[in-house]
């Protein structure tokens, strides 16, 4: 009997969406803070369309300009819900679009402005007003948006337009491990250009961990002959500064990732002298969360000389002033059991693991502040060690959702980062070869659960909310690599990135967003990311991107 019901109840939704279903303007991913539209579709006039700024010695603005203009002359996207639209009726014809911006000073950080405002008339030229050239870039990427194929032509179709738009946060990031297995120069950069379309703005570069080191070091060159995969599997300077350019020309900051004391097993291989707990077979699991075990040895010199030179080094070559010093999950029993510790403490009254631990992170930070960095570390040396860190450090929360109340309640700043929302590794079973339960962090996140977390949630106090500066979605690399990375991070990032940019609630209404208002705006994102060349994963039959309103659950509690 459920079945007949609900088989009749499809067929009527189906009818209904096929009867009234529109797109909108919105369809502006993500969706901006405010937006006016009309109903008078206008046509992009291809043969002299130009695209132009009154600023011309920002490298940013200029690249950004020579993107958008070949985007707008090539790309050719048609919406999956305009397959059985037919001709638009036009009736004015856009003929340049103007990027008006105030100041073409290119420093990118945490205080950048990255607002913009976006003009479409009915008739004649479009207009980007911003105050910085990363607020222009933003506006190029909606612009870009709104435009869609019909008929052999291209056009906008609900025009007059008028956007304001600035982001909710300012951190808004993806994590990428590229220590577990590596990935090449051209997958970096294309899923910069995924972020660039999703207007998100740090990846933060897990460039090592405990299983190798591919980046090379010109202080330490033992560690990337030693470390790397292979000669193959190695970023090098230019690489490196590559990448941060490709990067800052699409607004996104590179913040780099350098995890000490912790997760350091590859360090062991050029430099065994400074390591705990090196490689534990097979009771690995007493010494760390994963193989292989290793941890630096925080009791001795030579172990903070050598962090010294890490951070001298790195500091140099990444630009970004935020510098993550890493901190997680550290074990211990590593620590307990190395017996250069256990005698440092024995003629050291007063120590402990927990002041030794409160001692390398008090150096490292220090060192950092003498580099010109802002510190950045994971929740653990604070909330699990009692580190009395600068009240200018911030604090990664991954534990869990409470782990960024508690961070700002003692008056950090906060990235999100809770693993039972944004880890997008998870869900793919174990990695261990014997062992045929989950991950440790199964199961797998779908969109609607990460566009569903708010990171302010029981934050009431204002100023403790301003110390959530944004969040990460986090994709560590034991199951994944460039093969897979488009699928695993699109478009749940995407989700994650309008949570990020306008927050949860809807500006007009000041009601949250429902999932299934939001998913035909992110399946037509996601058709345009494809169309782009990020082969983000599938998030429904095409059946129902046709029929939206017939795939809903019909028990799904509603908000």
């Amino acid at each position: 009997m459920w079945s007949v019901n609900l088989s009749s109840r499809l067929v009527v939704a189906s009818v209904l969406a096929i009867l009234t279903f529109e797109l909108p303007v919105s369809a502006v991913w993500p969706i901006p803070v405010q937006y006016g539209e009309g109903k008078i579709g206008v046509e992009i006039k291809r043969s002299d369309f130009m695209i132009k700024s009154n600023v011309t010695s920002s490298s940013v603005i200029n690249a950004a300009i020579e993107r958008y203009q070949y985007l707008v002359e090539h790309e050719y996207f048609e919406s999956p819900y305009d397959f059985n639209e037919g001709a638009i009726k036009t009736s004015g014809y856009i003929y340049s679009l103007e990027v008006d911006v105030q100041s073409a000073q290119d420093v990118f950080d945490l205080e950048t402005d990255e607002s913009y405002t976006l003009e479409v008339p009915v008739e004649g030229k479009a207009v980007i007003s911003a105050k910085t050239p990363f607020g222009a870039v933003r506006g190029l990427e909606t612009f870009s948006q709104l435009i869609v194929a019909n008929s052999g032509r291209k056009i906008i179709k609900n025009a007059p337009v008028r956007i304001v738009d600035a982001p909710k946060f300012a951190h808004r990031g993806i994590l990428l491990d590229t220590s577990r297995n590596f990935y090449h120069v051209d997958a970096i950069l294309r899923t910069l250009d995924a972020m660039a379309y999703n207007k998100l703005n740090v990846l933060h570069w897990h460039v090592v961990d405990a299983f190798s080191w591919p980046i090379e070091s010109k202080v330490h060159p033992e560690l990337t002959e030693k470390g790397a995969y292979s000669v193959d599997m190695r970023y090098s300077y230019e690489d490196v500064k590559k990448i941060i350019n490709y990067a800052k020309n699409r607004a996104i900051r590179i913040m780099p990732e350098f995890d000490m004391p912790g997760h350091t097993f590859t360090i062991g291989e050029a430099h065994p002298e400074i390591m705990s707990c090196l490689n534990k077979q097979p009771n690995w699991d007493k010494f760390s969360a994963e193989p292989p075990s290793g941890q630096l040895n925080i009791a001795d010199p030579r172990a903070v000389s050598f962090a010294f030179d890490i951070i001298t080094e790195y500091s140099r070559l990444f630009l970004d002033l935020g510098f993550h010093m890493g901190g997680g999950v550290l074990n211990v029993d590593c620590w307990k059991e190395d017996p250069v510790i256990e005698l440092y403490i024995r003629d050291h009254p007063g120590e402990s693991i927990n002041s030794l631990v409160n001692g390398w992170f008090t150096q490292m930070s220090e060192k950092l502040n003498e580099m010109g960095k802002i510190s950045i570390a994971y929740e653990d040396p604070v909330l699990n060690f009692n580190y009395a860190a600068k009240n200018t450090t911030i604090l990664q929360a991954w534990a869990s959702e409470d782990s960024v109340s508690k961070i700002v309640d003692k008056g950090y700043r906060a990235i999100a980062s809770p693993w039972n929302r944004y880890y997008l590794d998870c869900g793919h079973g174990s990695w261990l070869s014997n062992f045929e339960g989950n991950s440790w962090c199964d199961p797998y996140k779908g969109w609607q659960q990460i566009y569903s977390y708010n990171p302010l949630a029981n934050i009431t106090d204002p100023e403790k909310q301003k110390l959530v500066i944004g969040g990460e979605v986090a994709l560590f690399s034991a199951q994944s690599d460039e093969t897979t990375v488009d699928r695993y991070l699109w478009p749940r990032a995407s989700a994650f990135a309008e949570i990020m940019w306008s927050g949860s609630q809807d500006s007009v209404t000041n009601t949250t967003r429902e999932a299934s208002k939001v998913a035909p705006r992110l399946t037509d994102h996601r058709f345009r990311m494809v169309a782009r060349g990020i082969m983000a994963g599938p998030l429904q039959p095409l059946w129902c991107i046709r029929h939206p309103e017939a795939c809903l659950h019909p028990t799904a509690p509603t908000s």
